[in-house]
């Protein structure tokens, strides 16, 4: 009985064992298949009707996603793949027209001294692309950014005697481009440009400047690009809002020619001319008024007593001073340029003036002190005239003079107002008709070597300078203005 039950137990133990076996022999994954082919049997069951659900319903079937398809709608309407755009249209055959037309933002800076100015434009290219026109229903264009640029063919246009320029890029880059059904193109870009412009200064600051901006194809010659105005002088147009602090815009205009290099050929080339006018205000209050008035300073001079020398020279030195800060002014802010302008002229012939009005003080004073040493001299020849008094109190012997009598006032001052002048004019005409002094004295020629009137240059100065510094204006202002 106990063998009989040993058995059946070692046999329960072996079926186990062997079952145990084959179950950890099974792959790791044989356990889900079944599940995934049962979920999968579920989600058909459900998609063909099952659990109440139509066929197609958005829960669960979504539509492709056509913005990760490899070609977007726009570049598969325009065939951009099937072309070569970096061929020119129409490449073999005649030159492509290109359409230019010109808005002009702001006219920021003119520079005489860097000889450039800077202008702000918005740069628009018309031609015609057969490769890029599309079907379309209702005639409507299509509009694209600076991206669609790259993948085709436009004009490279470039300034000529440009110094600096870009394309403003806030907040993306400031770039259209428009394509129509018939294959129209319009290319439009938003440019700052800072150019050359040869200035003429010798009228400044009384000149009118004209300055150009010349648009030009850097590769194709004439041959293959035709550049033209648009619509001729109409395409060039301006803000109205467009001024300028020192320059008054006259007026803008466009012409069109021809430019040859030697090694490239012919190119067709586009120029905005424009002419401006200097503003005068501002230099007449800063340059010219100030320099009349140091002029007109120095001739206070004249009206002051020649003895007055601290008086007199302080104020000479001064306004020559002044006149040299002003041309050094003016000229720091100017190009150095070879020739001379219209205000270094007026400045110049200011501190001429100005320069004169000093060296005739200079002359009153020496011709003063050479009269007083001639006098000095004199005076140590002469006999005693202890007792002489009052001139016009003394009675001169006829004898000795050669005169009946003699009228003090007939013989005048010589523009000597001072007290002893009288005086020594009449010791001068007794030593001179005095047989015993005149071998020692040169007869009247000596007489009219000593009496030099140094008044008189005053006098006339305060006529002749005024005088000449107003005929300068006439003549200056006729000719500038």
């Amino acid at each position: 009985m106990c063998t009989m039950q040993a058995d059946a137990v070692l046999v329960l133990f072996c079926v186990w064992l062997v079952g145990a076996a084959g179950k950890f022999s099974q792959p790791r994954g044989h356990r889900l298949e079944p599940y995934k082919q049962s979920r999968s049997r579920r989600e058909t069951t459900r998609m063909d009707g099952g659990g109440g659900h139509k066929t197609g319903s958005p829960i669960f079937k979504r539509s492709p996603d056509m913005t990760k398809s490899p070609m977007t709608k726009s570049e598969q309407l325009l065939r951009i793949d099937d072309h070569d755009f970096t061929m020119r249209p129409a490449f073999g055959g005649p030159p492509i027209p290109v359409g230019v037309d010109v808005q002009v933002e702001s006219l920021d800076t003119i520079s005489e001294v860097d000889m450039d100015f800077t202008m702000t434009l918005y740069l628009r290219h018309y031609w015609k692309d057969e490769r890029l026109a599309f079907p379309s229903t209702n005639n409507q264009s299509m509009t694209f950014d600076s991206r669609l640029v790259k993948k085709i063919w436009v004009p490279d246009m470039f300034f000529v005697h440009s110094k600096r320029s870009f394309i403003h890029d806030t907040t993306t880059d400031n770039v259209m481009l428009r394509v129509y059904p018939d294959g129209n193109v319009l290319y439009s870009l938003r440019v700052t440009v800072t150019a050359m412009c040869n200035m003429d200064l010798s009228r400044f600051p009384l000149d009118t400047q004209t300055c150009s901006l010349e648009i030009e194809s850097y590769a194709y010659t004439d041959d293959d690009l035709m550049l033209y105005w648009k619509k001729g002088n109409e395409s060039l147009n301006t803000d109205d809002r467009i001024s300028l602090s020192q320059f008054l815009i006259q007026k803008f205009h466009t012409t069109t020619k021809l430019a040859f290099y030697s090694s490239t050929g012919w190119y067709n080339r586009l120029y905005i001319h424009f002419t401006l006018r200097r503003h005068i205000f501002f230099f007449l209050l800063q340059t010219y008024f100030p320099a009349t008035l140091m002029v007109m300073l120095s001739w206070v001079s004249f009206w002051i007593d020649r003895r007055a020398v601290p008086a007199r020279v302080p104020l000479g030195i001064t306004t020559v001073l002044t006149m040299s800060t002003i041309i050094t002014g003016v000229n720091a802010s100017m190009p150095r340029v070879s020739y001379i302008k219209a205000v270094d002229i007026y400045l110049w012939v200011s501190f001429v003036f100005v320069f004169l009005s000093v060296i005739e003080y200079a002359a009153v004073n020496y011709l003063s002190t050479v009269q007083e040493r001639k006098e000095r001299k004199l005076r140590e020849r002469l006999p005693c005239t202890c007792g002489i008094g009052n001139p016009d109190d003394m009675m001169i012997d006829p004898q000795i003079t050669g005169y009946g009598s003699m009228d003090i006032n007939t013989t005048g001052n010589y523009g000597m107002p001072e007290n002893g002048g009288r005086q020594e004019r009449i010791l001068a005409q007794v030593a001179l008709n005095d047989p015993q002094i005149a071998g020692h004295v040169k007869p009247s020629r000596g007489y009219v070597n000593i009496w030099i009137d140094t008044h008189a240059i005053d006098k006339y100065s305060r006529v002749f300078f005024p005088g000449a510094y107003v005929l300068f204006n006439i003549i200056y202002w006729s000719i500038y203005s």
